[in-house]
C-alpha cells in the first residue's frame, strides 16, 4: 500500500527551504501549499500572474475571480501581488524560480519528463510547463509510480511527447523517493511505509540504483 496524494504532497513539502520562490504545477503539486513546514518563509508563484499564494480557501473564503494556473480557486497572503502573465513568465524565463514541482505521466532515467499530451486525446495545451522545466534549477515530480493498468511510469525512455529533457532532479511517488542521477538512473532514497524494495524494483522499468538499507519515509 503506497502513499495517497495528500501524503505525497506532505513528503514533497519537506523539500521546501526557507526563502524559496516556488511554482506548483496542477494536481498533487498544488496540495503542497497546504503542508508547508512551520517557521519558513517561501513565496508561491502561479503562471497566470500571482505571487504569494496561500492555502486553498475554505468554502466561505472562496473568491471565484482568484484562481491559480490550473483554474482552482486559491487564497492570497499578506504581501501577495497580482500582475500580467507576461510578467509572470519573465520571472520564470529569467531563472527567478528556485523550485518547480510538477506532475508527470512519464519520467525517464535521464530526467526527461512527459506531462502534457497523450497522442489521440484532446488537450488544452502545454501551459507553462515547458518554460518551467527549461528555466528552473530544481524540478521535483509528484506522481503515481505506475499507471492505472499497472505499467511503470519510471522508464528507460519516455514514450509520450516530451515536455523537457534531462531536467527532473527528484521524484516523490506513492512508493518511493528517488533522485535522478546526472549520469542516468533512479537512485532509491526512501520507500513509502510498508513498501518493500522488491516492490519498488518490480514497479520501476528504468535503471534503479539501490545502495545499502533504504529508510522509510517520515510523513508528519
Amino acid at each position: 500500500m503506497g502513499l495517497d496524494k495528500i501524503a505525497i504532497a506532505k513528503r514533497i513539502a519537506q523539500e521546501v527551504k526557507d526563502g524559496m520562490y516556488i511554482n506548483l504545477g496542477i494536481g498533487i503539486p498544488t496540495l503542497v501549499a497546504n503542508y508547508l513546514p512551520d517557521g519558513i518563509d517561501v513565496v508561491l508563484q502561479s503562471e497566470n500572474g500571482l505571487l504569494g499564494i496561500g492555502p486553498f480557501p475554505t468554502e466561505e473564503e472562496v473568491d471565484a475571480d482568484l484562481i491559480n494556473a490550473g483554474k482552482q480557486t486559491v487564497s492570497m497572503i499578506p504581501g501577495s501581488s497580482l500582475f500580467s502573465s507576461a510578467d509572470s513568465f519573465a520571472m520564470i524565463r529569467g531563472g527567478h524560480i528556485h523550485l518547480t514541482i510538477l506532475g508527470a505521466m512519464e519520467v525517464s532515467e535521464n530526467g526527461d519528463i512527459a506531462n502534457w499530451k497523450i497522442p489521440g486525446k484532446m488537450v488544452k495545451g502545454m501551459g507553462g510547463a515547458m518554460d518551467l522545466v527549461a528555466s528552473a534549477d530544481n524540478i521535483i515530480v509528484a506522481m503515481q509510480h505506475k499507471s492505472k493498468d499497472g505499467q511503470s511510469k519510471l522508464l528507460k525512455e519516455c514514450t509520450l511527447p516530451l515536455t523537457g529533457i534531462r531536467c527532473v532532479k527528484k521524484i516523490v511517488s506513492d512508493l518511493a523517493v528517488l533522485e535522478v542521477l546526472s549520469e542516468g538512473g533512479f537512485k532509491l532514497l526512501e520507500r513509502a511505509p510498508g513498501v518493500s524494495v522488491e516492490e519498488i524494483k518490480a514497479s520501476t522499468a528504468g535503471k534503479l540504483i539501490v545502495e545499502g538499507e533504504i529508510p522509510e519515509m517520515r510523513i508528519n
